[in-house]
């Protein structure tokens, strides 16, 4: 048994999280804590190797699915009856007893659970097991301490290990035993607001009596905001009951008066003396808290302190001055975390810094903002690409209060050079471009080959100049936004002289050229050389190995179906959900990822199919044209306008198929680094430097270089790395993010929706019905013609799925995102930036997606 003036934050494996920091509480100055010690994880393991039977069990419990929810309630209600059954040994409970006669061995104490895994930095394991309040007496202790033990195993502290990867056997469970106190009042204090991650804004809630009233959702607390030693927001709740200690043991729940229910439970002072112990606490700890507090004769006593383990990390300035940064993710369609590997070649490929937070992409825009001229250009660039971030950085410009003036007359973002010079309307352009581009690919795939060691890296790094070179050619500019000023333009001169809403849309289907739709219906003509061999339908249908290729010419009709996949793979196997991460598996790495795409589209799609959707989508462009020339021609000065608009359509259709290749030669190149690299990961894996290759992932660039250089590796980095990016898959990272850690939340401010709609940015007209299918998994999209696509966002890799459906919606998109430029070559209704649209519609309901105006309605 540990005291906790014995216990500091290096003792986590002797007496869990909530015992180590309670040890460092009482360790800082001014900081109150009620005194008590802790059961070690060392009785812990003993009781427990009494059972031997648990270990089948546990064996068991670690091959569930997180998600099976009834074998988990039955299998974990079995180890916790084991674990209750189990008798504690004379000795060790007159060892875990005995601090009781120091502290008063009738008084009452709260015996609480203290795992190894929880309040780590990375996983609160909130909630997750046991605490029991104002247990009275010796064996009434020991009874409470074995059912902490047990909590081990509930089903919600089995499902979250599992969710997080924390194995059963790896997790200990040590127990605090500790005076109780009667407060007036208690609660918890966040030092960084936990809506929205302002660092500088501490929030307090408070009740009546023991928090209990408040963790158990009893009572609404009263809430308060503190900044800078002030109170910047109030709210007093009707507290209706508090819950107090009972006398005999246990809790008890009392009514307050009427009169009193409107009572602040905490003075303004108060309340600004507890946020200064919080900083104070905070600083100790060196990260945001979650503080449980009492107030005991008119003075705060700390119960408990763990991390925030839900803040989205701010990126590193180092300045101490106030930025603004806008995700990247969001822009690129990929907002989960890419690995270190994966950030410092897109670091390497950009032509502007960006700065790195919970393993995303964030641009340091403060500079634009701060300027007049810059802010003009960054809002209106943004707005159109998604009109959340517009929103969000208009609320931080509107506080009047972060963004500094610019450093100097003129300064500003985004950097001077304006738009590029205008481009005559040229397919040969076009032309000339890719095959400059598959040109230079040829060279770098040829030339890699003889590289190895030190002299890789550095060819890496030249042909990474390369890369910048193609993708930021002026004419390549020139051509991107000659389709994006045609579309704006289209756009906004039908609405004006023909109200037509959207007009571009009908008007970019099937545009030539676009190498991501053509991705997609190339699937369908893999499907169409493989219908006919039932026998390989079948073998499809059962494949989990990805070396089903070599298997396939065994079989009637095999061969043909291997050559088909080759071929498409041989042209789109760079390709995978989260390319612009290098280190994610590309389709040519696991094929198997696309076999269920194929089977759907030999289920759901006739025959041939691919190329009569093109010439559908060729067809209704040409007459969508054709109509709105006619109805210029009948209007005023008709001829003029239509010859103007005739002009932009041809000019559109001859370069937005253009809009999508820059990418697919990007993620190309990238292609061939990941396999040089991967075969370098080898030889240090043959050399006993690292132990698998995909660790390679967790080291930068340069790291990685210096490893291959000296032969040496930190092992601890890439355990700490690998750990980080655990972690960083659970946040969500926000659009709009400060250096205070505020996650600046847009909205679309719109009044011309129905009421109850979701609303998003239209961005491929026309107006749908259809079963929604949430997914978030392209390898688990079952879908059919009926279908709707819910899902948090779609990069190119989505493509070969979205000749399935009749529309889509996602969470994240812009205007000229590849969802969107997708969605209206196929000719989909599509809303994009739909808020927590995975969340709010279900999987099955029927719901209208409004293409024209951005909404959807949920109909069932």
């Amino acid at each position: 048994m540990l005291g906790f003036e014995e216990i500091d934050q290096s003792r986590v494996a002797v007496v869990g999280g909530k015992g180590a920091h309670l040890g460092e509480l009482s360790r800082i100055e001014g900081i109150h804590v009620p005194a008590g010690y802790c059961v070690t994880t060392d009785a812990f393991r003993r009781v427990l190797a009494d059972a031997p039977s648990l270990e089948d069990r546990l064996d068991r419990l670690s091959r569930l699915a997180p998600d099976d929810r009834d074998a988990i309630g039955t299998l974990s209600a079995e180890i916790r009856a084991a674990v209750e059954g189990i008798p504690i040994p004379d000795d060790l409970a007159a060892e875990i007893t005995r601090p009781l006669a120091r502290l008063n061995e009738q008084a009452a104490y709260a015996v609480r659970s203290s795992a190894t895994a929880e309040d780590s930095p990375t996983a609160s394991f909130a909630g997750q097991h046991d605490t029991y309040l104002n247990v009275v007496g010796p064996e009434a202790i020991l009874h409470h301490i074995r059912s902490c033990w047990a909590s081990l195993f509930t089903e919600r502290a089995v499902t979250y290990r599992l969710r997080n990867g924390f194995d059963h056997r790896k997790v200990h469970m040590a127990v605090v035993v500790q005076r109780m106190v009667s407060p007036d009042a208690s609660g918890i204090l966040f030092t960084a607001d936990p809506v929205t991650s302002n660092r500088k804004v501490a929030s307090v809630e408070a009740g009546f009596g023991l928090g209990e009233a408040l963790v158990s959702g009893l009572v609404n607390a009263d809430v308060y905001k503190v900044r800078d030693g002030e109170i910047i927001d109030k709210t007093v709740a009707a507290k209706q009951l508090a819950i107090h200690a009972s006398p005999e043991g246990g809790t008890r729940r009392q009514a307050i008066e009427p009169e009193s229910q409107r009572q602040p439970a905490l003075t303004d002072a108060q309340v600004v003396a507890l946020a200064r112990l919080g900083r104070r606490i905070e600083a100790h700890f060196g990260r945001p808290q979650d503080i449980e507090w009492c107030l005991v004769d008119g003075g705060f006593q700390i119960v408990q302190s763990r991390p925030i383990t839900t803040l989205f990390p701010i990126p590193a300035a180092g300045d101490g001055a106030d930025h603004v940064y806008v995700s990247v993710g969001h822009q690129q369609m990929m907002t989960d975390p890419m690995k270190p590997l994966g950030l410092s070649v897109w670091q390497l490929t950009t032509p502007r810094p960006m700065s790195e937070a919970g393993g995303r992409l964030f641009v340091d825009v403060t500079e634009g903002l701060a300027s007049p001229a810059g802010r003009e250009v960054l809002l209106e660039t943004l707005g159109r690409s998604d009109p959340l971030i517009k929103d969000a950085l208009q609320t931080v410009l509107d506080r009047g209060d972060f963004v500094p003036a610019p450093p100097e007359e003129g300064a500003g973002w985004p950097p001077a050079g304006g738009a590029p010079a205008p481009i005559e309307t040229d397919p040969a352009i076009v032309d000339e471009l890719i095959a400059g581009s598959q040109a230079s690919l040829a060279a770098v795939e040829r030339d890699i080959r003889s590289k190895h060691g030190s002299e890789l890296f550095d060819f890496i790094l030249e042909d990474l100049r390369e890369l910048r070179r193609l993708l930021f050619d002026p004419r390549s500019l020139q051509v991107i936004m000659a389709a994006m000023d045609a579309t704006w333009w289209l756009n906004r001169q039908l609405h004006t002289w023909l109200g037509e809403e959207n007009a571009a849309d009908a008007l970019t289907q099937s545009v030539p050229g676009n190498v991501t739709s053509e991705m997609g219906l190339a699937l369908l003509d893999v499907a169409d050389a493989i219908r006919p061999h039932p026998e390989v339908v079948a073998f499809l249908r059962d494949v989990e190995d990805e070396d089903f290729l070599d298997e396939l010419p065994e079989l009637p009709g095999g061969r043909e179906a291997r050559d088909a996949i080759r071929a498409y793979l041989d042209k789109y196997g760079m390709r995978c959900v989260g390319e612009i991460d290098i280190t994610r598996p590309r389709w040519s790495e696991r094929p198997v990822t696309l076999v269920p795409v194929i089977l759907g589209n030999i289920e759901n799609v006739e025959p041939g199919a691919g190329r009569r959707r093109f010439e559908q989508g060729r067809q209704e462009a040409r007459k969508k044209e054709q109509e709105l020339l006619e109805r210029l021609r009948a209007l005023p000065d008709g001829e003029r306008k239509a010859e103007e608009t005739k002009s932009m359509i041809d000019r559109l259709r001859t370069f937005a198929g253009y809009r999508e290749y820059p990418k697919y030669g990007k993620v190309s190149r990238y292609f061939v680094y990941k396999r040089a690299l991967l075969e370098e990961a080898g030889r240090l894996v043959r050399a006993g430097v690292l132990r698998d290759r995909e660790d390679i992932f967790y080291l930068r660039f340069q790291e990685l270089h210096d490893v291959v250089r000296t032969g040496q590796v930190d092992d601890r980095l890439i355990r700490r790395r690998k750990e980080e990016f655990g972690a960083y898959q659970a946040l969500t990272p926000p659009r709009v993010l400060t250096s205070d850690g505020e996650a600046v939340a847009g909205s679309y401010r719109r009044q011309d929706v129905p009421a109850g709609a979701l609303v998003g940015l239209p961005v491929s007209a026309g107006n749908v019905e259809g079963r929604a299918r949430v997914i978030l998994d392209m390898t688990e999209a079952d879908l059919e013609a009926d279908d709707i696509l819910v899902t948090a966002y779609t990069d190119p890799s989505w493509s070969p799925v979205f000749v399935r459906v009749k529309g889509l919606v996602t969470e994240v998109g812009g205007l000229m995102t590849h969802g969107a430029v997708i969605a209206r070559e196929y000719g989909l209704p599509a809303v994009v930036g739909v808020q927590d649209a995975t969340r709010l519609i279900r999987d099955g309901q029927r719901i209208h997606v409004n293409g024209t105006n951005g909404y959807i309605e949920i109909l069932s």
